[in-house]
């Protein structure tokens, strides 16, 4: 089954990733419409929550379209509905998953731009909107429950900065953070001193942490785009922080699509060792037509980013279940 890797192609659309501290009421009511969310569980049955913020979806044809997408557009949608397949269902076991259609930048004008730049661009429209969606989800389905954020690429980027700029003014809300799941871009150790009430995880079930990491094939010599100097990483399979190889037989299964678009699971199919001189999460043992397919104009060859959640998705349910029960042991 190994061999059928190649499905991955269907997903490679998830090319990229790449001060808002409050809303209107126009925004807020705008995800009163249930339309504008891709997951809404009504009935929030489960005792735990996720937000959940798609990656990149977005990528202009030209310059001459607009630099932000808009949450109406029925392609944003699909893709988005596809990424939520990929990465939130790994949630759903634990949590009720909520996941809002956000407005977002283009992958490559963002990539284009120095790190101390995207900021800038990150905090208009994608952070606009999730700040809407998530303050609306508080006010009106979260009902007191813990929660988890979590997300990919740019959704995991707008997520830091509503870390950075929401919690602080309703430490009410914080509280009751279980961890982000902030996969796919970088946490560095000067984010987390200019806000100090944030911590990075250091083991399988700490509490009000984030968890991060970007994914490489070993041998990758070029620059990440993604991946900042002295970026704090996780290893997915073993939860910690040193260099010790994790092999495959600790992983429960990566995901896959069939044919039909089902999701299947190849259990020991990924292991992960960090690299802490690149501040990536390598692995070696994915079939050699994976990095082909997960090649992209945006990144090096090697750069897995797309398959971030899809190589570890079991390990990350699991996980994530692991920190909800921490959380309600404390």
């Amino acid at each position: 089954m190994k061999r059928d890797v190649w499905l991955f192609l269907l997903v490679v659309f998830m090319v990229g990733f790449i001060g808002c501290t409050s809303t209107s009421t126009q925004e807020q009511n705008l995800y009163a419409d249930s339309t504008q969310w891709i997951s809404l569980p009504l009935d929030g049955n489960k005792s735990t929550d996720v937000f959940y913020l798609y990656p990149t979806v977005y990528v202009r044809s030209d310059d001459s379209a607009p630099l932000f997408s808009e949450r109406n557009d029925e392609k944003i949608r699909n893709a988005a509905s596809m990424a939520y397949h990929l990465q939130a269902t790994a949630f759903e076991e634990a949590a009720n998953v909520y996941a809002p259609m956000y407005r977002q930048v283009d992958a490559s004008y963002v990539l284009s731009l120095p790190f101390a730049d995207r900021d800038a661009v990150l905090e208009q429209a994608p952070l606009v909107d999730a700040v809407a969606a998530f303050d609306y989800y508080i006010q009106h389905y979260n009902n007191g429950r813990p929660f988890i954020l979590a997300g990919h690429s740019q959704g995991s980027e707008v997520l830091r900065l509503l870390l950075a700029t929401y919690m602080p003014l309703h430490p009410e809300v914080y509280d009751r953070m279980i961890a982000a799941y902030c996969i796919g871009i970088s946490i560095t150790s000067d984010f987390l001193d200019e806000h100090p009430f944030l911590k990075f995880a250091q083991r399988e079930n700490d509490t009000q942490v984030i968890i991060s990491y970007n994914t490489e094939a070993p041998g990758v010599t070029e620059a990440n785009p993604l991946v900042r100097k002295n970026a704090l990483v996780i290893n997915p399979l073993s939860w910690t922080r040193g260099e010790e190889s994790a092999g495959v037989e600790l992983n429960l299964g990566s995901a896959l699509l069939d044919r039909t678009g089902s999701l299947i699971v190849l259990p020991e199919f990924a292991d992960a060792k960090l690299d802490l001189s690149r501040s990536v999460v390598l692995c070696s043992t994915v079939d050699e037509k994976l990095p082909t397919l997960a090649s992209s104009a945006l990144f090096p060859k090697g750069v897995y980013h797309s398959f971030d959640y899809s190589l570890y998705y079991k390990n990350i349910s699991e996980n994530a279940l692991k920190r909800i029960t921490a959380y309600q042991n404390q």
